[in-house]
Parts: C-alpha cells; structure tokens; sequence
C-alpha cells in the first residue's frame, strides 16, 4: 500500500490518523513516515470511513473530539465490524479528563495518549501496538531508530 502522494514503501505497514486538527495530523504523519510507516489521514470520521473501504490500516490514532460523529463513536463502530475488530486504534485527546481513559478502552481503544503528544511516546506506543500483533518493528520498518535527533 502506498500513501496518497506515492511515497512511502509498498510494504510497509499502514497507519491511518484521525484527526480535525491539521497540525496535528501533519506532526504525527510526518513523525511517522519518517519511521517507515506508510501513513493516510482523516480530518473526521466520514472521511476514515470513506478510507477504510479501499484499505485497511495495521494502527489507527483517533482522536477522540472530532465534529460529528466522535472518535469514541467511530471506534466502537470499528470493533463491532467484523472487517476492522482487529485493528490497533489508539486514543488521542487534548482535553485529557479523569475517567477519560476508561472511557477509550471501554470503546475498544487498545492505547490512551494525551495531547499536546510527545513524538517519542507516540512512535514508542505505535512500535508496541504493532510488535503486540505480531509485527515486529525492527524486521517491517528498518529505519526505526535512525531518526535524527
């Protein structure tokens, strides 16, 4: 699978962000590509629908405050699919709340990250997700690690 602008490796492994905030969704896919990921986005949860019917992604990170339907919403309609209840989504959040972590993982979130992100974590919690399913970062992305400082 390659990513829209036809850059990144047919086999590596897909990554889809949700996210209504521009910035974020440019930070966490440039982080990400730059680790090997191949890596599309959805500014809301129309768009990652319309996205997931021509692929399906290894990871999503879903933020949890989109307009309209949201980020909670989306992801237990993902889990209840049959198509995508094995997808890795791990929750994004800039109004982190007590009790909003359960919240996500009673929704069927396999991971819980607050905004503002730091770049470390993020690439850390996706090369765990991943490795957790059965793909192993070090062998699928041999750029991780390398990244520039």
């Amino acid at each position: 699978m390659t990513s829209p602008d036809g850059d990144s490796p047919t086999d590596a492994v897909e990554i889809l962000i949700v996210d209504d905030n521009p910035q974020n969704l440019k930070l966490a896919r440039v982080v990400l590509e730059r680790e090997g990921y191949a890596v599309r986005t959805a500014n809301d949860a129309h768009a990652a629908l319309q996205l997931l019917e021509s692929s399906v992604p290894r990871l999503i990170l879903m933020d949890l405050q989109l307009p309209g339907l949201d980020g909670l919403s989306l992801t237990t309609r993902l889990k209840n699919d049959p198509r995508y209840a094995q997808v890795t989504v791990i929750a994004l959040t800039a109004y982190a709340m007590k009790g909003d972590e359960e919240k996500a993982l009673a929704a069927g979130c396999d991971g819980y990250l607050a905004k503002p992100v730091d770049i470390d974590i993020l690439v850390r919690m996706v090369a765990d997700c991943l490795a957790r399913q059965g793909h192993p970062i070090t062998e699928r992305n041999p750029r991780r690690g390398s990244r520039d400082a």
